[in-house]
């Protein structure tokens, strides 16, 4: 997934800038990004500070290192049940 190139302290500043009355076309032509993406953002960063933001990308960070270790644990068992399939089938031939 591609990385965002604004910080988390970037994104709040033009959510600031936009909710301190800019108008939404003037923030996002200035910043180069769509509307979408300032919505979007203000869908998720919408009424943080700077320091809920970083929280929030440090669970973000750990809930998606916590997905990967069961989908790990389930790879190794299909390998080891392979392994044990083959051993099986190699001691049955002989």
């Amino acid at each position: 997934m591609k990385g965002s190139r604004f910080s988390e302290e970037q994104i709040i500043g033009i959510l600031r800038e936009h909710e301190a009355g800019a108008k939404t076309p003037e923030v996002c032509r200035r910043h180069g990004i769509s509307d979408a993406t300032l919505y979007k953002w203000k869908a998720k960063y919408g009424g943080l500070e700077v320091s809920g933001a970083r929280r929030l990308k440090s669970l973000e960070d750990e809930n998606r290192r916590l997905k990967k270790l069961p989908a790990e644990s389930m790879l190794d068992n299909a390998a080891l049940k392979d392994l044990l399939e083959k051993t099986a089938r190699a001691c049955d031939a002989t």
